[in-house]
């Protein structure tokens, strides 16, 4: 298991593959043990018992400690894969701002009329703020004279 952590990336799948086959490997050992402590006798099949049983606990305990090293592996390269992702998409609002005013110009729409329409926006949220305060203190004298 340790060497799960200094291996390299090519060769991690190499050693996952060699610590889940001595596992499994482990586990078929421990069946057999487990029918010839059966066969003991009946002083110490109590103790060969209780050796296997822990022996299996032992094992079930690295089985989920290499899943668990897999699950981060794979988090991980997910994230990596994700972040890299990212950094090749190009964020631009610039050059999205400039490609509708190219557009505009093909569609034969000047610079002062594009203008117009940047203004004409402006203005408008200025009248969308004084509707909404005018909404509210409507609602306000509502309340107030039917309460």
């Amino acid at each position: 298991m340790g060497r799960l952590e200094t291996e390299d990336k090519q060769s991690l799948h190499l050693v996952e593959n060699e610590i889940q086959a001595s596992i499994d490997q482990i586990f078929s050992h421990l069946e057999r043990l487990e029918i010839l402590s059966s066969k003991e006798p009946p002083n110490k099949r109590q103790n060969a018992k209780l050796r296997v049983d822990q022996l299996k606990y032992d094992v079930q305990h690295l089985q989920t400690a290499l899943r668990n090293f897999q699950h981060r592996r794979y988090a991980r390269e997910q994230q990596e894969r994700q972040r890299e992702e990212l950094l090749s998409r190009t964020f631009t609002t610039n050059g999205t701002q400039k490609k509708i005013l190219d557009i505009a110009n093909m569609l034969g729409l000047s610079n002062t009329v594009m203008r117009l329409t940047e203004k004409r926006a402006f203005q408008d949220k200025y009248f969308m703020i004084g509707g909404m305060l005018l909404t509210c203190v409507v609602m306000f004298l509502v309340v107030q004279y039917l309460t």
